[in-house]
């Protein structure tokens, strides 16, 4: 298959025409001609397929190498009514993903080689490469370790017990020491189950006015210290996913200050929505960690635009209409947001942030953290692309969204930006 790619603008940091316009030309997957060309106001961007032009635009259009999810579940084996692994990756093609890390939250839990296995398996073959993360404890049920270095040898990107952070604090130690020895990654939310327990929202004023039981800053901070000091202790390596306020951002600050192994992302919905979202009691607005206050999101817009939040992560995860629609106190948690990604981050952050500083958090700085195969835009490079608009408005309906689940408060809303689609594994995946 050969695909050209005329007039678009290079975002890629890695790359020598980084900022400029350029056609290229991919051939079986390699990128096999790139040139510098100058692209006139009006003049449109094309991609053609063989013989066939597939897209045309006058807009704005980049392309970075792929985005990396680092945070998605996809529910397969055991809750297929909520998504299939067939149907996530055709959201993650649609949001710009080349690369995914799946949570082991499943049923069976993913945990052993022969989980990590079927994984691969499954998805082997697809325009989006598919990373299972291990659980970092037998059935993620934070009693025991996993066999991690067995998960390590077949697959397994990194280690996470997901929707459940491990809170047994020997455990974590044990499992911190465990992955040096492969050089290994730990991956944990910053939660506190004790102190969240029985939470709905961000404890602040708006609990109050709704009646709901918050969740404090501190059922946050707690776990991060404490993980920050056993990563201390260790000298093994930390990421930490779904940070929230403005104290965990300072405190992650002051562990890279000290030079501990830690990176950290952030959720589209933390970036652009706050516990205000709460007042219309719309159960699609509860996630873990929950939504913060206006002075702890800007705390995280203006620390993804320094670098102390080193990437974005989805948090995708995906329910049925039934287990949103019900009273609030007994729907269950998370967005399925993953095809909406880059637009609900461009629709609040175009004034904060540029497009390479996104596309970067989006894709070459989860690469990095997780090892992934380096990805540049140069000739003779593997073709791992996402093209994307900076210009102009898209809206996702129940209609034309390819994930199963019904959990994304913003169907239905014009948002900016559009994801045009991705190149990797020598397939070609646009949207309409």
């Amino acid at each position: 298959m050969q695909v050209n790619i005329s007039k678009v603008k290079i975002t890629d940091a890695q790359s020598a025409l980084n900022g400029q316009f350029a056609d290229l030309t991919i051939e079986n997957g390699i990128i096999t001609a790139l040139k510098p060309v100058t692209r006139k106001k009006k003049e449109n961007t094309t991609v053609t397929v063989g013989n066939k032009e597939v897209f045309s635009s006058d807009g704005d259009i980049h392309v970075s190498p792929g985005w990396v999810d680092i945070f998605a579940d996809y529910r397969e084996p055991g809750f297929e009514h909520k998504e299939t692994l067939e149907s996530g990756m055709k959201a993650a093609a649609a949001g710009g993903f080349t690369d995914v890390l799946l949570l082991p939250n499943t049923n069976p839990v993913t945990h052993t080689k022969a989980n990590i296995q079927f994984i691969k398996q499954r998805t082997a073959g697809n325009a989006v490469s598919v990373h299972p993360m291990g659980a970092a404890t037998q059935q993620a049920e934070g009693k025991d370790l996993a066999e991690m270095l067995d998960m390590h040898t077949n697959g397994a990107r990194a280690f996470t017990d997901g929707w459940k952070p491990v809170q047994s604090a020997n455990l974590m130690l044990k499992a911190l020491e465990y992955v040096k020895a492969f050089n290994g990654q730990i991956v944990q939310m910053p939660v506190d189950a004790s102190l969240a327990a029985g939470t709905l929202m961000n404890e602040g004023v708006i609990s109050t006015e709704l009646g709901m039981a918050g969740a404090p800053e501190l059922a946050e901070t707690l776990m991060l210290y404490r993980d920050i000091e056993l990563l201390r202790y260790t000298g093994s390596r930390l990421h930490v996913t779904g940070i929230s306020t403005a104290a965990a951002v300072a405190m992650i600050r002051k562990a890279k200050k000290d030079k501990l192994a830690i990176t950290c992302s952030v959720t589209p919905y933390h970036l652009a929505l706050t516990d205000h979202a709460l007042s219309s009691y719309d159960s699609n607005y509860k996630v873990t960690p929950p939504l913060r206050n206006e002075t702890d999101r800007m705390a995280l817009v203006e620390a993804l635009a320094d670098g102390t939040i080193d990437c974005i992560a989805t948090h995708h995860r995906p329910h049925e209409w039934d287990a949103k629609t019900k009273e609030f106190e007994y729907a269950a948690e998370g967005m399925a947001i993953q095809e909406s990604a880059f637009n609900i981050l461009w629709d609040a952050l175009q004034h904060y942030i540029t497009p390479a500083r996104l596309a970067e958090a989006l894709g070459a700085a989860p690469a990095a953290i997780f090892g992934l195969e380096s990805k540049t835009i140069a000739k003779g490079s593997a073709a791992s692309l996402t093209l994307f608009a900076t210009s102009g408005q898209h809206t996702l309906t129940t209609d034309t969204r390819r994930s199963t689940a019904i959990n994304n408060p913003f169907l239905g809303k014009a948002l900016a930006g559009k994801v045009v689609g991705i190149i990797n594994n020598k397939q070609c995946v646009l949207n309409k």
